[in-house]
């Protein structure tokens, strides 16, 4: 059926995520849902340790010796950490909406892989596709052929479901596990690819799919001397059918490595974990499918959290933050012109407020951006200092559907969707 036949998807709406969410969360509980490569006795186990836990288990290094990372990272833009690379946000000054890809973040489980397109192949399994094709006998799209399919172009972020988790500590005195990111494990491309939506039903979608996980071609990430497989999430399938791109180039340029070439998935405004880099393989099922990055991994526990835990993360919040280094200084009596930008999973950006007193009083800053969602929204606000010392900058996002930034997150142990307004330390001199 060419292009122009398939009847355009029906929108997930936020309802639908939400039942879906619950709905899964029982099946797993109750035992109904099936994992791939790890057992549920052993998703138990983990579950148990990562609640009591004080240290997320170190990802496996795959290389011997060298960076995990391949694009340079000079210190004036990024902050390393481990196998991952936060932008830091001055370095986000003047760059426009789009985050350059030598300046976009990494987030990495092990080692960036280096494949090559040529020999890359995307394999479609499961019993969710008709014919209930299994691993050995998948239906299988080359690069060629994806590039050959109708392409679609879409500004989206990505972000880390842990951005902002050294503020849990740092501003609210919570302890919490993971990478310690403050801000900058976020970054908007302008992501080019085709819809997952065209590719599933190529590869004859049945009308009894739930779930579409996509799975990635890096290395096995271990975990307490037991390998958990190579990274992979579950997605409902109305969520794959809606907005999921295969993207092949970010920025009018092929994905770099670090980014997930040859191909990678991009799922506007959910966490970060959904956008499989370098997916080799899709399962698509027709019955609910789990995985340690929805189970022990990208849930929400803690005591203001259910005692088995969260539903599985999806939708990201709202946040902002400021294009400044943390501890810059001003010059008193000198006017100055504060840069920010602020995004929502939910919706656009709608308001932003800023504070230069530390939270005494707020005037809306300038937006520069019109309201969209899946992105981010540059605005910016004028200061005149007038009090020499140490004081704070907050900035506040309201987003169209009405979610503000609170003054303080709800902490849960693994330091998930931070999304509080965050005081960002300054000095006038």
């Amino acid at each position: 059926m060419p292009a122009s036949a398939v009847p355009p998807p029906r929108p997930a709406s936020r309802l639908d995520e939400t039942s879906y969410d619950r709905r899964r969360l029982r099946q797993w509980l109750a035992g109904d849902a099936r994992a791939d490569g790890v057992s549920r006795r052993r998703l138990l186990t983990l579950l148990a340790a990562t609640a009591a836990t004080t240290a997320l288990p170190a990802p496996r290094r795959a290389r011997a010796a060298g960076s995990p990372i391949v694009k340079p990272l000079p210190p004036e833009w990024f902050i390393q950490r481990g196998t991952n690379a936060e932008t830091r946000w001055e370095a986000l000054r003047g760059t426009g909406h789009h985050t350059p890809n030598e300046l976009f973040f990494v987030r990495n489980h092990t080692v960036t892989p280096v494949l090559d397109a040529a020999d890359w192949r995307l394999r479609l399994w499961g019993s969710g596709l008709r014919g209930a094709p299994g691993e050995d006998r998948p239906v299988e799209f080359g690069y060629d052929d994806l590039r050959a399919l109708p392409a679609v172009t879409r500004t989206a972020f990505v972000e880390c479901a842990g951005n902002g988790r050294s503020h849990y500590t740092g501003q609210q005195g919570e302890t919490v596990t993971g990478t310690p990111w403050t801000l900058g494990a976020v970054g908007v491309a302008r992501w080019r690819g085709v819809r997952l939506a065209d590719v599933l039903r190529r590869a004859g979608l049945s009308p009894y799919a739930v779930d579409v996980q996509p799975r990635g071609l890096d290395a096995e990430y271990v975990s307490g001397g037991e390998s958990l497989g190579r990274v992979r999430r579950p997605l409902p399938s109305a969520k794959a059918l809606d907005d999921v791109l295969l993207a092949y180039e970010m920025n009018g340029e092929p994905l770099p490595h670090d980014h997930g070439y040859p191909v990678r998935v991009v799922v506007p405004s959910w966490v970060g974990i959904a956008s499989i880099k370098w997916v080799g393989d899709i399962e698509v099922s027709a019955q609910p499918l789990f995985s340690p990055w929805n189970t022990t991994f990208y849930r929400l526990f803690g005591p203001a959290h259910p005692e088995e835990g969260s539903a599985p993360l999806t939708r990201q919040t709202v946040k902002s933050a400021f294009e400044l280094p943390s501890g810059g200084t001003f010059p008193v009596g000198e006017g100055h012109v504060l840069h920010g930008r602020s995004w929502s999973g939910a919706g656009g950006i709608a308001r932003v407020d800023v504070s230069t007193d530390g939270g005494a009083s707020w005037r809306p800053a300038r937006l520069h951006d019109r309201p969209r969602a899946d992105t981010w929204t540059r605005w910016s606000v004028t200061w005149k200092p007038q009090t020499p010392g140490l004081t704070h900058l907050l900035a506040r996002a309201t987003d169209t559907v009405g979610r503000s930034q609170p003054e303080v997150a709800v902490p849960n142990t693994q330091g998930y969707l931070f999304d509080a307004v965050v005081r960002h330390p300054v000095t006038v001199v």
